[in-house]
């Protein structure tokens, strides 16, 4: 018998679970959702994944309600990156907990190991999903961007349901917001263009929604809803096309401006822009703010049902993005990819038990560190794992803690062919990011972000040798750690 919901804009449309719209026992099921919940001992975990969402730029801002309901409501990270600036290498990341060197997805494309056979064969089985699924505690629910070559024919198509997801709505290949195909437990769902049945980020917030009031309340959740936006091609919703009539991208002393003490690609962009490189770049970068007011509203949605169902002070919930984003920046018109703070740092805002509400934390973190943290929430041993972060949990919990703990060095290599590879070390007294190009120039990138936070002079040649060879070595050590080497490495060389 075929089952239906009404989604929000009231139209009919399938579900694979099973909806009661009876008003009594809709309420008497609340109430068992309300005495079910104090019987679950695990937290449960919801992980919302944006795409090209940067933090360095302003890409915050448009999220007025994530801010308030999650960053707000628990703890906002401040020194956040990922390990390496590009969709596919930076998700494999953070599936796997590890850096790229061990994953070895270096690019967007199945010959870059980008949901190819291989990556399916020997990684995914190794991702915190599928551990959790394998713990036989969770339940497990995805919607939204996987890896950008899924559903790739040539690698099992939509059928391919990765290891550890019992619910599975997976976009086919990379972000759109209209005519697309979701994989539905391995069967294709075909979407056209109509704005009320196949906006996608509003697909995702439904789906998400029937999931909550739909799932076991015996066992505890882990769900991953990973958005299209703001990734081009920048398609808002009808009702915010008309937002931010008069936003430009920000002029930083970084925009528009000749990177001449930096790498090569960097000192071949054309320095000024022309005028119409400048008018699509400022268009581009409001077309993007106006994709994230959907994922706001997602955010309200979930949230609030959370609510509801009196699952949100027993859920952590995660918000953060795959790499960042550049609109100008060293007159770079718009991408990704480089080794500058704008396409590295990504935001991430988490509420949950035990958190204390409006936290702000510098602590060093990695995109790496989000397996083994959401896997240390569920009460797995990650030290039985082979990721190479570190969970952050007890920073979250007891925020003192973070006086105490080293600051982890986070290793950036370029995703598209790794022709380059970075080491980032906070401390009180600098914050240094060195850089090292395998290129015939053999050129090296260091910048103090404490004295210079748009990276606009590269100290290479200037700084103390001592201090060039240490972080060298550093760079070395982590390019070559694996597992817990990588969390030993990190505390080690962050306590000399």
């Amino acid at each position: 018998m075929a089952l239906f919901v009404f989604n929000s804009a009231s139209k009919m449309v399938s579900s694979p679970f099973v909806i009661l719209h009876f008003m009594l026992i809709c309420v008497t099921l609340h109430c068992n959702n309300l005495a079910e919940a104090k019987m679950n001992p695990r937290a449960n975990i919801v992980l919302i994944l944006t795409d090209d969402l940067d933090v360095s730029i302003g890409g915050m801002i448009p999220l007025v309600k994530t801010k308030k309901l999650i960053g707000d409501a628990g703890i906002t990270f401040t020194n956040t990156f990922v390990a390496s600036p590009l969709c596919c290498p930076s998700r494999a990341s953070i599936l796997t907990g590890k850096y790229p060197h061990n994953h070895h997805v270096v690019n967007n494309t199945l010959e870059g190991n980008c949901s190819s056979t291989a990556w399916q064969k020997t990684q995914e089985p190794e991702t915190f999903p599928a551990f959790l699924q394998k713990q036989g505690t969770y339940q497990t629910f995805f919607a939204g961007k996987y890896l950008n070559e899924y559903g790739n024919k040539k690698a099992g198509g939509v059928e391919h349901v990765p290891s550890g997801w019992d619910h599975w709505f997976a976009l086919e290949r990379n972000s759109k917001y209209y005519n697309y195909t979701l994989s539905v437990n391995g069967r294709a769902q075909r979407h056209g263009q109509n704005y009320s049945e196949d906006y996608l980020t509003d697909v995702l917030a439904n789906i998400s929604i029937d999931f909550l009031e739909n799932k076991s309340n015996r066992r505890p959740f882990f769900m991953m809803v990973s958005t299209p936006a703001p990734h081009s091609p920048w398609t808002a919703a009808p009702q915010y096309e008309s937002s931010f009539p008069n936003t430009e991208a920000p002029r930083d002393p970084n925009f528009n401006i000749h990177g001449k003490d930096k790498h090569w690609l960097i000192r071949q962009a054309k320095t000024p822009m022309t005028n119409s490189s400048v008018e699509f770049l400022d268009k581009a970068y409001r077309k993007r703010w106006r994709t994230l007011l959907s994922v706001d509203d997602l955010v309200e949605k979930v949230v609030r049902k959370l609510e509801v169902r009196g699952e949100l002070s027993n859920t952590y919930v995660i918000f953060t993005s795959d790499n960042g984003y550049h609109t100008g920046q060293f007159s770079l018109p718009v991408d990704k990819r480089q080794l500058y703070e704008f396409d590295i740092r990504v935001p991430l805002l988490v509420r949950g038990p035990n958190i204390k509400p409006n936290q702000t934390s510098p602590l060093l973190i990695a995109n790496v560190d989000l397996g083994p943290t959401i896997l240390d929430i569920a009460g797995y041993n990650v030290n039985e794992t082979q990721m190479d972060g570190m969970s952050f949990l007890p920073i979250m919990v007891n925020p003192l803690l973070s006086l105490q703990e080293c600051f982890p060095d986070c290793v950036c290599e370029d995703s598209y062919n790794n022709t380059y590879a970075c080491v980032r070390t906070v401390a009180q007294a600098a914050n240094l990011q060195y850089c090292e190009f395998d290129d015939n120039e053999v050129f090296v990138e260091v910048y103090n972000l404490t004295a210079d936070p748009f990276q606009l002079t590269n100290i290479a040649k200037s700084i103390d040798q001592e201090v060039l060879e240490k972080m060298n070595h550093r760079l070395m050590m982590l390019q070559s750690c694996s597992g817990q080497s990588c969390r030993t490495t990190k505390r080690r060389q962050t306590l000399k």
